[in-house]
């Protein structure tokens, strides 16, 4: 498959630009370059959406979430809800970083999105950010009604290290009688922390996302290697995959994490697991979140958003 000329552009941006590499830097540095990144990378948040800030107790103090909401809904309707965990590593990223694509999901599929600052890593190792989300989502299914959220229909998802905590808090919910999930969207997901497929050998350098910063990503969120073969870490692990809420799998076919994420989606269905794998073949890690630079984030956009009413609007009125 041929690499998206948006796609090469960007590697060549990043070329030029000659930034230090993740795996170079602090946390603190690395969080300081990827939020500097983000404004032209996601633009400017799309009109019709309406935002409110909210915290809640986690199990380490307090969490922020955000509350996205189309302006043309009711203010008094109920809607049904997605709660999203974003990209960055497990180290960077926060509720701004992913602003654009959770208000577009928003918009589009006529949802609220419930978008979750978990602890970041290394201050807080696995499995702090794993219990923020299942704390997030659990606020979600027992208060939502009290923000305009319908708690009978609610999907999980995230992008990256995101998608690897949506994929094991639906495992989750499943064991351990959580709330019921119509969907989970998993978009390149993290699977298996543990294993390197031949997707990290193509792309081990020079497409954006490469092999050496995913190790400084695990050495920071999981330093002891025995605690990755966890399925709350990686998730393809887990002893079964059966009975989980529809999943759609998106996967960028330049992409370190491109194997896993199949695996993942067609191990999903083996076990009975309805889910749709979309691989969008001339995309980058990440490239959901870069709607100013790649078209390609537009239409990813749109497919998740058209899944995600279909799971929680027009099934939901069945």
């Amino acid at each position: 498959m041929a690499l998206d000329p948006e796609s090469q552009g960007l590697l060549d941006a990043m070329a030029a630009a000659n930034r230090p590499a993740w795996h170079t830097l602090s946390p603190a540095a690395a969080r300081e370059q990827y939020l500097a990144l983000r404004p032209n990378a996601q633009g400017p948040r799309p009109d019709g959406v309406t935002v409110a800030e909210r915290s809640i107790e986690g199990p380490g103090g307090s969490i922020p979430l955000r509350l996205y909401r189309p302006e043309r809904s009711a203010s008094d309707a109920r809607l049904p809800a997605l709660v999203y965990a974003h990209g960055g590593g497990w180290v960077f990223g926060n509720l701004d970083s992913h602003d654009v694509l959770c208000a577009q999901l928003a918009l589009d599929a006529g949802i609220a999105v419930v978008a979750v600052d978990y602890r970041l890593a290394p201050e807080t190792r696995f499995p702090g950010a794993f219990e923020d989300v299942v704390a997030a989502l659990q606020w979600v299914a027992g208060q939502g009604g009290s923000v305009g959220i319908d708690t009978s229909r609610l999907a999980i998802g995230g992008d990256s290290a995101g998608g690897n905590l949506a994929a094991a808090v639906s495992i989750w919910a499943r064991d351990n009688n959580g709330p019921t999930l119509r969907m989970q969207l998993l978009a390149y997901p993290v699977t298996d922390a543990a294993a390197r497929t031949d997707s990290y050998r193509l792309f081990h350098q020079g497409y954006g996302l490469d092999a050496p910063a995913m190790e400084w990503f695990f050495d920071h969120y999981t330093p002891d290697k025995a605690a990755r073969t966890d399925w709350r870490v990686s998730p393809l692990r887990a002893p079964s995959l059966a009975g989980l809420p529809p999943a759609l799998v998106i996967t960028a076919g330049y992409d370190p994490l491109r194997d896993e994420g199949r695996a993942y989606a067609w191990r999903l269905q083996k076990e009975g697991t309805v889910a749709d794998l979309v691989e969008f073949g001339g995309m980058l890690h990440g490239f959901l979140s870069s709607p100013m630079l790649l078209h390609g984030a537009r239409r990813g956009a749109t497919v998740c958003a058209g899944a995600l009413r279909e799971a929680l609007v027009l099934r939901g009125r069945q």
